[in-house]
C-alpha cells in the first residue's frame, strides 16, 4: 500500500492510513512516496520527506491520493503527477482521501464513476469536472477499483472500510478499538448530521438506540423505538435522522447485519440461526440484506474470511523477510 502525497498536503489525513493500516497486526505494509520524490510542504508549516521512492508506486496494491488544502488545488495534473499515476498498474485499487478525488477527477480515472469528496468544495469540483457523477451528501463511494471519501475524518471510515472488506469486521474493529475511533459508519451516511451533540438529554434518541442493540434478536419497529424515547414515530424518526444521519430502519439493518458479518466470521453457527440471532425470520431475509449490502452470500462471505489470518500472516512474514537484520 502507498501513499501519494503532494505540497498542501493536511497532516492528519495524510497520517491516516498509516495509523489505520498499521494498527492491522501487520497486515499492510504503508509506504509514503511523492510524485517528484522530493520532500512536499503541508499546509501546516513543515514538510515531509517520503520514505520511498516514486518508483514505488508500480509494485503498490493500493494506492492512496493524500489530499491538499484547496489554496493548491489544480485543474489539470502537474507533469511530475501525471509521471507518477502513470506507474500504477491496471486494476490496482486507488483510493482518495477529500480533496484527493480532485487528482482522480483531473487524471481521467473517475470518469463516468460516482465519487464524493469534501462538501465545501463539491461546487468547484462540478464545475471543473462535471462529467463526474459527484455525490456530494455521503461519506466515502466505492466505485470498485475507485474509491473515493468526503472530509477529514471521513477518511478514517473509508480506511477501516478497506481493512473491512480485505479481513473481516473483527480485525477492523480490533483497529478501530486500538485508534479509538467508531468502529463503523455507513458510507453513505450524510456527511453532515445536523444535530450531532442533542439539546438536551430527554430529547436525545440515543437511549431508543442503546435499548435496540440489546435486542437485535427481537422484531423493532419504529414505534417501538418512539415509544421507547417517549416521542412520536414522526418526531422520533426525524431526530434520529438528525443526529446519526441516517433513517430508523437503516440504522437497525446497520447493526443487525455488523453483528451477522462478525458471527459469520467468528463462529460456525449456521445461516439460520444467525438470522435469528440477528432479528430476521428466516435465513433468506439475511442473505437478501447482505447481498444488497455486500453482493455477496453468507457462505461465501464466511469463506472469503477463513483465510484472512493466513494472509495476514503471509504479508507479515513477506515484510518481516523484507526488513530482517543480518545477525552478526
Amino acid at each position: 500500500m502507498v501513499v501519494l502525497a503532494q505540497d498542501g498536503a493536511y497532516p492528519f489525513e495524510l497520517g491516516i492510513p498509516a495509523r489505520l493500516f498499521g494498527a492491522a497486526d501487520g497486515a499492510y505494509v504503508v509506504d509514503l512516496c511523492t510524485p517528484s520524490g522530493e520532500a512536499i510542504a503541508t499546509n501546516a508549516g513543515f514538510s515531509v520527506t517520503p520514505g520511498s521512492p516514486t518508483a514505488v508506486l508500480a509494485e503498490a496494491d493500493t494506492v492512496i491520493i493524500a489530499p491538499v488544502d484547496p489554496t493548491y488545488l489544480a485543474r489539470e495534473l502537474s507533469p511530475a503527477m501525471r509521471t507518477a499515476l502513470d506507474l500504477i498498474r491496471p486494476g490496482t485499487r486507488v483510493v482518495s482521501i477529500c480533496t484527493g478525488g480532485f487528482t482522480l477527477a483531473a487524471a481521467g480515472m473517475l470518469d463516468n464513476a460516482t465519487a464524493t469528496t469534501h462538501w465545501q468544495c463539491a461546487p468547484l469540483f462540478q464545475k471543473w469536472y462535471p462529467h463526474v457523477d459527484l455525490d456530494e451528501d455521503v461519506l466515502f463511494v466505492d466505485s470498485g477499483d475507485v474509491m473515493t471519501s468526503a472530509g477529514a475524518a471521513s477518511g478514517i471510515d473509508l480506511c477501516l472500510y478497506l481493512i473491512r472488506k480485505d479481513h473481516g469486521a473483527e480485525v477492523a474493529n480490533r483497529v478501530a478499538r486500538r485508534c479509538v475511533v467508531a468502529p463503523h459508519r455507513d458510507g453513505g451516511q450524510a456527511q453532515f448530521i445536523e444535530r450531532p451533540v442533542p439539546d438536551a438529554p430527554d430529547v436525545s434518541t440515543s437511549s431508543a438506540r442503546e435499548w435496540a442493540l440489546g435486542r437485535l434478536g427481537e422484531t423493532i419497529t419504529v414505534g417501538d423505538l418512539a415509544s421507547h424515547a417517549h416521542m412520536s414515530e414522526r418526531t422520533f424518526s426525524r431526530r434520529f435522522q438528525a443526529e446519526t444521519g441516517l433513517a430508523p430502519r437503516r440504522w437497525l439493518t446497520q447493526q443487525r447485519l455488523a453483528v451477522a458479518r462478525g458471527l459469520l466470521e467468528t463462529t460456525d453457527l449456521g445461516i439460520d440461526t444467525i438470522a435469528t440471532t440477528v432479528g430476521y425470520a428466516t435465513a433468506t431475509s439475511l442473505r437478501n440484506h447482505l447481498a444488497a449490502q455486500l453482493g455477496v452470500s453468507p457462505l461465501a462471505y464466511r469463506h472469503t474470511f477463513r483465510s484472512t489470518e493466513t494472509r495476514a500472516e503471509r504479508i507479515r512474514s513477506t515484510h518481516q523477510e523484507k526488513t530482517r537484520v543480518p545477525s552478526l
